[in-house]
């Protein structure tokens, strides 16, 4: 690995021990759904686009991808807990087994908020899927298919941002305090 950008302090995950992680997950997934005649995963954009990319190759069960995206901090550092849906499935999901794969769980706020409104839509089944979760107080979520407890730190890089800078690094690095306060 390079040098680490100057807005970077650490990496906390590297990008093999994310690869590592994300195929034990697709293997969880498909025993979960071995008899299931599909599932859908929906991922939560923009942040669970390059998780849900990867795990999406490597599943070997028939599944699709659908995409929602919510805004609960819109351009504050720090959200209010509100949650607002900007863009919702293109199909129905009636019947269907549903995977919700977001990208990190911090407060539990948008998980809730997606879970709570896609089970009002009568899935056969609902699941939740985040590869990382803050270590701190959340909401009570259940979260089915976890990758990483992170430290309450701000967190870059394998879709995590911060003002649209360092998703697309293929490692978690911890940013700079200096560089967001």
């Amino acid at each position: 690995m390079s040098a680490l950008h100057p807005d970077l302090k650490r990496v906390i995950l590297s990008t093999e021990e994310i690869q590592t992680r994300v195929k034990e997950i697709a293997r969880q997934i498909e025993h979960d759904y071995a008899d299931a005649e599909r599932v859908i995963l929906i991922g939560i954009l923009k942040g669970a686009f390059i998780f849900l990319a990867d795990l999406s190759r490597e599943l070997n069960i028939p599944h699709t991808v659908d995409f929602m995206s919510v805004s609960s901090y819109g351009d504050a550092a720090v959200s209010n807990g509100a949650v607002r849906l900007i863009l919702d499935l293109r199909k129905p999901i009636k019947n269907e087994h549903v995977i919700i794969v977001e990208d990190i769980v911090d407060t539990g706020s948008t998980l809730q908020y997606l879970y709570n409104t896609l089970k009002l839509r009568k899935p056969a089944s609902l699941r939740t899927c985040s590869l990382f979760q803050k270590k701190r107080e959340s909401k009570d979520v259940p979260i089915d298919y976890k990758g990483f407890e992170l430290p309450d730190v701000w967190v870059v890089g394998y879709g995590l941002d911060y003002a649209d800078t360092h998703r697309t690094l293929p490692y978690v690095a911890e940013l700079r305090a200096e560089v967001y306060e």
